[in-house]
């Protein structure tokens, strides 16, 4: 594993990284779960399996391996038997136990960048069955088109619509877990095709998902998670650069709110990143960083017009997504490029393993991607 902690010149020093990724740390829960933030004024943050993976990932970027591991074995602990996660803890107790498909997905991303930074096949090797049962899950709900729905109720029924920005997360996590498989000696073509034709259906298909278009995610993330490169990804990120970029202050949440948050702006600088935009990305990240607390820690946001921090607390995601931000941009650690390529195969455009299924063929073909909706 890399010794040294990235660092972007001019931004934050080593030491500046080390103290937000201990930031982190000291919210981790005795269990390994890592909650948004540790509790405030007696509210208590939560802990999804997406934002606890992006925690882990980050620790182990900045050296502290022993709680990333922690944070792993945790997942693993919890994880049922169908292959999902609750959407929500608290405090150990589960609040909302519907099982989303981005989340299940991303352990994949999580196992795959653990691997790359520290070489460690036998963690990977016992992660592994971890990995097959979330994807196994997430496919359970890909339909004939390719879209994925966005989560399985308590009770076993799929909810009714696929979200972008879900779909592109899920992208990169099927690449991962493609690339995991082939290194452990399980090939799983399936996976494969099922990624094909998902971020083909991301790329070319908006009607199969909810308008989530207010929201700063459904924006960048095709681009972040890789559906979307060259060219159109260009396009894309102007076309509403003016609508979610606020000068000398980052990235909105959502376009209809003042309000700038630091998790999205650092996801933008990593979209920046992926596509070849290094100078804006670099602006972007020194930008955030009115949003550092003291203590190594980030606000979670900004309230522009009423000049506030909002909703007031200093997420741990939010750390993790400054320092993943941090690593992509100095690109010197093994999982630096995670955002980029994936077992040395650029993230990018993917042609559809069955056009007839979403209606880019006019010709029907058998359709090779397991659906099971």
């Amino acid at each position: 594993m890399r010794s040294e902690i990235p660092a972007v010149p001019g931004v934050l020093t080593r030491g500046d990284v080390l103290e937000t990724a201990r930031s982190i740390a000291r919210q981790q829960e005795p269990s390994g779960a890592i909650p948004w933030f540790a509790p405030i004024d007696g509210i208590a943050g939560h802990v999804d399996a997406w934002n606890h993976v992006e925690a882990a990932m980050a620790l182990t970027v900045a050296g502290m391996g022993d709680a990333a591991r922690r944070a792993y074995a945790w997942l693993a602990g919890v994880q049922r038997e169908d292959g999902s996660w609750p959407a929500k803890w608290v405090l150990g107790e589960v609040t909302e136990p519907g099982g989303e498909s981005n989340q299940a997905a991303y352990v994949a991303v999580g196992v795959w960048h653990e691997l790359l930074m520290t070489g460690d096949e036998a963690f990977a090797r016992a992660m592994w069955p971890t990995v097959r049962r979330a994807i196994d899950f997430v496919l359970d709900l890909q339909t004939r088109r390719g879209e994925i729905i966005w989560m399985r109720t308590e009770d076993g029924r799929a909810s009714d619509h696929a979200l972008l920005t879900g779909c592109s997360s899920i992208y990169q996590s099927l690449r991962c877990a493609v690339a995991l498989a082939e290194r452990l000696g399980e090939p799983q073509p399936e996976w494969e095709l099922a990624a094909d034709q998902l971020g083909h259906v991301v790329a070319a298909h908006p009607e199969a998902f909810a308008d989530k278009g207010r929201w700063s995610m459904d924006w960048y993330y095709p681009v972040l998670g890789g559906p979307v490169r060259g060219e159109a990804a260009a396009r894309r990120l102007a076309e509403q650069w003016d609508v979610f970029v606020v000068p000398g202050l980052g990235c909105r949440c959502v376009s209809d709110q003042p309000w700038v948050t630091a998790a999205e702006s650092c996801e933008l600088v990593l979209a920046l990143d992926a596509s070849g935009d290094r100078d804006r990305a670099r602006e972007l990240f020194a930008t955030i960083q009115h949003l550092r607390h003291e203590d190594g820690s980030y606000w979670t946001g900004w309230q522009f017009e009423n000049r506030r921090h909002f909703p007031g607390d200093r997420s741990t995601y939010t750390a993790a997504a400054v320092i993943l931000a941090a690593d992509a941009l100095e690109g010197s650690s093994p999982g630096a490029r995670i955002f980029k390529e994936i077992a040395g195969r650029p993230l990018g455009p993917s042609e559809a393993s069955d056009p007839a299924a979403c209606g880019c063929a006019r010709v029907p073909v058998a359709n090779p991607v397991r659906t099971r909706l």
